[in-house]
């Protein structure tokens, strides 16, 4: 569930700056876990690979869109008549342009498997924790979850921004290479078979402490360590 993800990048905001294949063969050397499919005649070009390699592939995107950020601040110096650029829709460009209007580094953006972030949300709150002066906030778009850390103080504080993206990066890290999730589908209109689910999980829970049940409409999701996992699910099968 957690080993791959597939992403569509609008390389467009790069055009007027770079020769795009070139950059793309960068992007190839720099992340050579992912795979790119070829580059279309509008910019856009599929990229697929684990959550940490595109996470690494981000914050290279991050570095070139700042670079762009510092110069398009010197170019509107000389003439404010220039366009705006157009704000990218996709989750991973959205962040690029989060980062971009917010160079100082007073805002940042992470980018999280949604499962992750729920099992981050109980078992490490922790995480979360931040004083009056950094905001986080989150918007959930079905398997990914952005998560944005914002400085809401008085003084800018760039550093502090930092360390709290670090800290959520680095646990969700750890948890991405030690999770696994099991998914219990109920029969349709099955009433006393979701009834009989919910019981077998409560009744599982102490007994497995580090394993987290999401209940849907449809189905059951089991978030743990490997063993864990398939041990709750065969029981609440059994």
């Amino acid at each position: 569930v957690f080993s791959s993800v597939t992403s569509v990048l609008n390389m467009s905001i790069f055009k007027d700056q770079f020769v795009l294949e070139d950059l793309i063969e960068e992007f190839k050397k720099k992340s050579t876990a992912l795979s790119f499919g070829p580059l279309q005649s509008n910019g856009h070009i599929s990229v697929q690979g684990s959550f940490p390699a595109i996470e690494l592939l981000r914050d290279f995107l991050l570095i070139k869109a700042k670079s762009l950020s510092k110069k398009d601040k010197r170019e509107e110096s000389k003439s404010c008549q220039r366009p705006k650029r157009r704000q990218q829709q996709h989750s991973l460009t959205t962040g690029m342009s989060n980062f971009v209007r917010d160079a100082g580094g007073e805002k940042q953006v992470v980018v999280l498997d949604t499962d992750i972030y729920h099992y981050m949300k109980y078992f490490f709150p922790r995480t979360f924790l931040v004083n009056d002066d950094v905001v986080i906030s989150d918007i959930t778009d079905g398997d990914i979850t952005m998560v944005y850390i914002e400085n809401a103080g008085s003084r800018s504080d760039a550093g502090q921004v930092l360390r709290v993206k670090e800290k959520i990066e680095n646990q969700s890290m750890k948890l991405h290479n030690a999770l696994r999730k099991e998914r219990i589908y109920f029969e349709e209109h099955a009433r006393d078979e979701k009834q009989r689910y919910k019981w077998a999980c409560e009744s599982l829970k102490p007994h497995y402490p580090s394993v987290l049940v999401i209940p849907y409409d449809t189905h059951i999701d089991v978030i743990g360590n490997s063993s864990e996992t398939f041990e709750f699910t065969k029981e609440m099968s059994s």
